[in-house]
């Protein structure tokens, strides 16, 4: 888990807001290695594309519910009945097509269970084999080779609405990269290359 030191933390993002710098403080740059996590980080921020982030992390419980948890079978299970409700859930972001993909990514994590893979071990295998927390915002990239690379994979295993910057965003969220800014006061454990635990298929079903 993330912490920060000290009475008064020096934070990248969230200062003023609980919600988000417990997010910052908690969450953000920790590795996750469950495979509904995984999901539910891709999925949000497929949602997030065009908004900012708090706007999604306020909203983030209805999602929870709304999407059954993020259970990719669950999900997988959504039809044109589901996306209706869904339409009409004032608490979610309510976008047809970010909703049809949130199913449709669902479905191809269920492929990918079925053929003896997991998305765990897809993402990490992307992760840099070396990675420099940045100095500054104008040091942090929108998008790199690696997560370009993975929006590739992802995209041929049949999920969408994953490109490249949408990509890089789920390794920073699900923590593949530790893109705290090095003054930030957190004691962020190690991301990349040498945080890889990934699940195997048995353990993901």
């Amino acid at each position: 888990m993330v912490n920060v030191t000290g009475e008064n933390p020096i934070r990248c993002f969230g200062d003023g807001d609980p919600l988000y710098e417990n997010y910052h403080d908690s969450e953000w740059g920790v590795p996750v290695h469950d495979e509904s996590a995984l999901l539910e980080r891709i999925v949000l921020e497929g949602f997030q594309s065009g908004l900012s982030w708090l706007t999604v992390l306020r909203k983030r419980e209805a999602f929870r519910e709304a999407f059954a948890g993020f259970d990719p079978v669950a999900v997988a299970a959504f039809e044109e009945d589901d996306i209706a409700r869904l339409l009409g859930n004032p608490g979610i972001i309510r976008h047809r097509g970010k909703i049809r993909a949130a199913i449709a990514n669902a479905r191809a994590l269920v492929r990918l269970h079925e053929d003896g893979d997991t998305l765990d071990r897809v993402i990490w295998s992307h992760a840099p084999a070396k990675h420099v927390r940045p100095r500054s915002y104008e040091n942090l990239p929108a998008s790199t080779p690696e997560s370009a690379a993975l929006s590739k994979a992802l995209k041929k295993l049949g999920f969408t609405f994953i490109g490249p910057v949408t990509a890089y965003s789920t390794m920073q969220a699900a923590g593949v990269v530790n893109d705290h800014l090095a003054s930030c006061s957190t004691n962020a454990v190690s991301s990349g290359a040498a945080a890889k635990t990934p699940t195997t298929a048995t353990q993901a079903n």
